[in-house]
């Protein structure tokens, strides 16, 4: 049956903490670059890859995606994220984003996955969408301020329930061929790599937990 319940759980869980957790990791933004923009030599897109839990057959992520660009925000009608999968991998449910095609999902008899496509293309949902569909930081029509501008709206993320996937840290693949696409010429995505487990603070600061597994997407300019 489709964990579709793991991922509201979790959004839950991660939504009191999200804020908290951009303001740490803007004083830790990598400057490493794959392409070269000589206004913002340093700037870049970031995108985190946070598993927070296992389910029986793959795990829920919140995916993040954070704009250390200077002054270059992501303007309407907003990001489009894509990628490969690394091996059959579905997403059987979504928070905060959609799969902007659902692919061929036949071989599932019931209760079929939110997007089959070996390629997905995931977009923001719009300001105004349904409480029980958000995370914190979604729901912004894909716009994404920058940090050095206005920290407070300099991040982007959804929650994503994957299946047919690894469910330890040994087994599961990463993701691969990572596109960002935006208003502006575009980005060129490097490849994903491990990185140190994100760390969420709790609303009081008093408690912190961290993602199992983290991985790092640099996407610069160009």
């Amino acid at each position: 049956m489709a964990p579709v319940s793991g991922v509201a759980g979790s959004s839950r869980s991660a939504a009191c903490c999200a804020v908290l957790l951009t303001v740490v990791l803007f004083f830790s933004a990598p400057a490493t670059t794959e392409a070269y923009d000589s206004l913002d030599p340093n700037g870049n897109i970031t995108i985190k890859w946070d598993i927070i839990s296992w389910t029986p057959d793959g795990y829920v992520a919140t995916v993040t995606i954070f704009n250390y660009q200077q002054f270059r925000h992501i303007s309407a009608p907003g990001w489009q994220l894509g990628w490969s999968w690394a091996k059959k991998e579905v997403i059987w449910s979504i928070a905060g984003a959609l799969a902007t095609e659902q692919g061929d999902c036949s071989k599932f008899k019931s209760a079929p996955p939110h997007c089959c496509k070996r390629d997905p293309t995931i977009v923001d949902l719009l300001p105004g969408t349904p409480f029980n569909q958000q995370i914190a930081n979604c729901c912004k029509a894909g716009v994404i301020k920058t940090f050095n501008q206005d920290p407070g709206n300099a991040a982007s993320s959804f929650q994503i329930s994957v299946g047919l996937a690894g469910t330890t840290n040994k087994t599961v693949k990463m993701p691969k061929n990572f596109t960002l696409k935006a208003p502006d010429p575009g980005y060129t995505c490097g490849r994903a790599l491990v990185g140190r487990p994100t760390r969420y603070y709790s609303s009081d600061g008093r408690r912190v937990t961290q993602a199992l597994m983290s991985w790092n997407v640099i996407c610069t300019y160009s």
